[in-house]
C-alpha cells in the first residue's frame, strides 16, 4: 500500500452492494470444520468445497490460508511437515497466511514443548514471508476469511484460482489426488477407494460399485460422484 491510498475502500462495503466473495475451501477442512462453513455461506459468501493439494482456504489467485487451532499447531512443531507444508504453500500462492485459532496463552500449559519454541517457529514463519493471524474462536475465523476475500475480490479485483502442485513425489501420489478430487472423497477415502479397485481407471468403472465395497462410502457420494463422471461438460 502506498502513501496515497487509504483504508476507507476495505471498510466501506455499501459500494459493493449484494456482489459477495467465492471462498474455495478443501474439502477435508470442510468436513472438520462445518462451523466454519456454515458461518462463511450465512454471511453470503459463496462456498465451493473441493479437495485442494494445499491450503485450507483459498481467496485469490495470489492468496490461500492454511488454518490450525493453537494445539494443532504446537503438535506439529513435533513433526518436520509443518514448515515444508507452508514453504509448498508459499510456493504455489505468493500470499499464503497462517490462520492460528484458539487461545494462545494455553502454549504455556504444554510440558512437551517450550513456549519459546512456539514463538520462534512464529518468528521463522514472519521472517519467510509466511504471516499469521490470530483468532480465538470460530466466529472470528469466519469474520476474517469473509473479509479477507472480499478485498482480494471485491476491492482488490482478483479472481479466485485454485493452483495445483507443480509435481507429484510419486506415481501414487498423483492417483490419490485424482480420485481424492472427486465430490466428498477426500485423501482417506481415495487411498480406499485404490486398495480395493488397484487403478483409478477401474475405480471409475466400478463407481456403482462403491457403496458395496469401499468402508465410508454412501449411496449419496456415489450419486454425487457420478453426476461429475456423467454429466456433459458446458463452458
Amino acid at each position: 500500500m502506498s502513501g496515497t491510498e487509504t483504508l476507507i475502500p476495505y471498510l466501506d462495503d455499501r459500494k459493493r452492494g449484494e456482489q459477495q466473495p467465492v471462498i474455495v475451501v478443501d474439502s477435508r477442512e470442510a468436513s472438520a470444520s462445518p462451523k466454519i462453513v456454515k458461518g462463511l455461506r450465512e454471511t453470503g459468501a459463496e462456498v465451493r468445497i473441493r479437495a485442494l493439494q494445499k491450503g485450507d482456504y483459498v481467496l485469490s489467485d495470489i492468496c490461500a490460508v492454511e488454518r490450525k487451532t493453537v494445539k494443532d499447531f504446537v503438535y506439529t512443531l513435533t513433526r518436520r511437515y509443518l514448515f515444508e507444508q507452508l514453504f509448498t504453500l508459499k510456493e504455489i500462492y505468493p500470499t499464503p497466511i497462517i490462520l492460528l485459532e484458539g487461545y494462545l496463552p494455553i502454549i504455556y500449559k504444554f510440558t512437551r514443548i517450550q513456549p519459546s519454541a512456539v514463538w520462534g517457529a512464529m518468528f521463522a514463519l514472519a521472517k519467510n514471508g509466511i504471516p499469521m493471524v490470530h483468532t480465538t474462536s470460530y466466529k472470528e475465523t469466519v469474520d476474517f476469511l469473509y473479509t479477507a476475500a472480499k478485498q482480494e475480490q471485491l476491492v482488490e479485483k482478483r479472481r479466485v484460482v485454485v493452483h495445483p502442485v507443480k509435481k507429484f513425489e510419486t506415481l501414487a501420489d498423483a492417483q490419490i489426488f485424482f480420485v481424492a478430487s472427486l465430490p466428498q472423497i477426500g485423501r482417506e477415502k481415495a487411498v480406499a477407494i485404490l486398495k480395493s479397485y488397484q487403478t483409478p481407471m477401474n475405480a471409475m468403472l466400478n463407481v456403482d460399485n462403491w457403496a458395496k465395497n469401499v468402508h465410508g462410502l454412501g449411496p449419496k457420494t456415489v450419486k454425487k460422484v457420478k453426476k461429475i463422471l456423467y454429466t456433459a461438460f458446458e463452458r
